[in-house]
């Protein structure tokens, strides 16, 4: 009876022994990954050029400009790269980025690179920078504003729908998709437009250094290659990246040592160093974002519009 009673007292001990080393073990193993993640993040605090992707249809976010106006305070950010690859969006939201790159040039240089496409709203985006650069082959320009809605009143005939209104006056929520517009209502809604092409035409000449005839000449709407943009003058140069940081450190001195890092409003995986990776490499990061992104541009917002698309071209 004893000797039963002395190995349930060894046993005890092993176990309090194995658990001891095992909490050991899991403290040891948490230090190794916050060295490795300490080691993978490192380069954060050293000097930085925010890389910052704006691609998409562009709208009004606050959150964006907010962002951006967090970027132009934080003293690690040298210079700020914008990597445009967007066919446009509302006027409004253009407008407002474009005025949020103003004020963040005023703390530190940016520089625009246009991708694939920076048309529209998206070129507005761009001579927000100092220095603007794009693909001999990009798509860039469409210095317009459209202003669109179906008719369906001949649709309503046919299936038996009469669709009435009484309004205070004729001109109230005119155009309707359910009549035929009127003369004085087309009236309106160009004079909608022109005021609101000539302050796009007002950005681009000051922008660009052009006189007003210049800009309002090259202000048709039609889209030039980056080749046919530079002889314009409405960009400065050809190249991506790695010309822009050439620019920034040629032009402001930055450290060609600084590393560029993507920045974004979400926090993307390259900012949150090794578990933003971790995260990535276990379904999250990014992707999610992206989703719901890539959701919100296909439904479409009201007001204005400066943006380019590929139409149809019917009989």
């Amino acid at each position: 009876m004893s000797l039963d009673a002395d190995t349930l007292v060894e046993r005890r001990r092993l176990r309090r022994r194995v658990s001891f080393w095992r909490v050991v073990a899991f403290v040891v193993a948490a230090a190794a990954i916050l060295a490795i993640a300490a080691i993978g993040t490192r380069d954060r605090f050293g000097e930085q050029i925010a890389r910052v992707p704006i691609s998409g249809v562009i709208t009004d976010d606050w959150k964006q400009r907010e962002f951006l106006r967090k970027l132009g305070e934080n003293d690690r950010i040298k210079a700020v790269i914008l990597a445009i690859n967007s066919p446009g969006g509302t006027t409004t939201g253009g407008e407002a980025l474009f005025t949020a790159i103003r004020e963040l040039a005023e703390k530190k240089p940016v520089v625009a690179t246009i991708g694939t496409v920076g048309a529209s709203a998206g070129y507005l985006v761009a001579i927000g920078a100092d220095h603007v650069l794009a693909r001999e082959t990009s798509i860039t320009g469409s210095i317009g504003v459209i202003f669109q809605w179906a008719n369906l009143r001949e649709l309503g005939e046919k299936i038996g729908v009469d669709v009435r209104s009484i309004k205070s006056d004729p001109l109230k929520a005119e155009p309707s998709p359910f009549a035929e517009e009127t003369p004085e209502a087309r009236r309106v809604i160009q004079n909608l437009i022109d005021d609101t092409q000539d302050w796009f035409v007002t950005r681009v000449a000051e922008r660009r250094e052009l006189s007003a005839a210049a800009a309002r000449g090259l202000a048709d709407g039609r889209v030039y290659s980056g080749r046919r943009a530079l002889q314009l003058n409405i960009i400065d140069g050809f190249g991506g990246e790695e010309e822009a940081k050439a620019w920034l450190v040629a032009e402001h001195g930055i450290s060609e040592a600084a590393e560029i890092r993507t920045w974004t409003q979400e926090g993307g995986i390259e900012e949150l160093g090794f578990a933003g990776r971790l995260m990535d490499a276990l379904g999250g990061g990014d992707t999610l974002t992206t989703v719901l992104t890539r959701i919100g541009e296909l439904v479409p917002g009201n007001g204005l519009v400066s943006l380019w698309s590929p139409q149809a071209i019917e009989d």
